[in-house]
């Protein structure tokens, strides 16, 4: 008995994941499209997560190359792909420069692409699973049919726009410290020029 109350609620768990999913998606998509104070130590602690957060998924696609044809391939297209979006996020991201703050704001139409990238590719991955579980042939290995090269590279897309992303946020950051700070010093000055 013990044991199909615990499948009962692994069910359940499972359940309220899928229907809390459009309730995250609006939250991410709120989020993504506030106007936000770029800080150096934020953008400076998502930068270290999503190296390291890219350094993971490149070791995992080269020793999941051996098993998964491509696997390491379309990481790489991937994750160079998401970089190139990463730089066309930072054009068109509005940036507000106040005397004290540097804010930005996330251009909607790429947050909401981002968003649907993410959400069609673990669509498409169950689903794509779900069939190649049933219908793989014994020769053919279930993981390489159920397109895992391809939701790895999705993946690599997401972390490459976000690593270049929070490189771009932390050095404009940094470039508007320097330049409040420099406009402070010389601003503190008297007329004589003493500090």
């Amino acid at each position: 008995m013990p044991v199909i109350l615990v499948i009962v609620l692994i069910f359940i768990l499972f359940g309220l994941i899928i229907l809390s999913l459009p309730f995250s998606l609006f939250q991410r998509y709120r989020r993504g499209t506030a106007r936000v104070p770029a800080r150096g130590w934020v953008a400076t602690i998502n930068l270290f997560g999503f190296f390291t957060s890219a350094m993971v998924l490149m070791i995992s696609a080269a020793a999941t190359n051996f098993w998964i044809p491509r696997a390491l391939l379309f990481t790489l297209l991937g994750f160079f792909g998401g970089a190139l979006l990463g730089f066309v996020g930072l054009a068109i991201t509005r940036w507000e420069t106040t005397p004290r703050t540097l804010h930005y704001t996330p251009n909607r139409a790429l947050v909401v692409s981002m968003m649907l990238l993410i959400s069609a590719r673990l669509i498409y991955g169950i689903w794509r699973g779900w069939n190649a579980w049933s219908a793989t042939p014994d020769d053919v290995s279930w993981l390489a049919a159920s397109g895992a090269a391809g939701s790895l590279g999705a993946g690599a897309v997401i972390i490459g726009y976000y690593l270049v992303f929070w490189a771009g946020v932390r050095r404009r950051a940094a470039k508007h410290r320097l330049l409040t700070d420099t406009g402070r010093r010389i601003g503190s000055q008297d007329p004589l020029g003493r500090v």
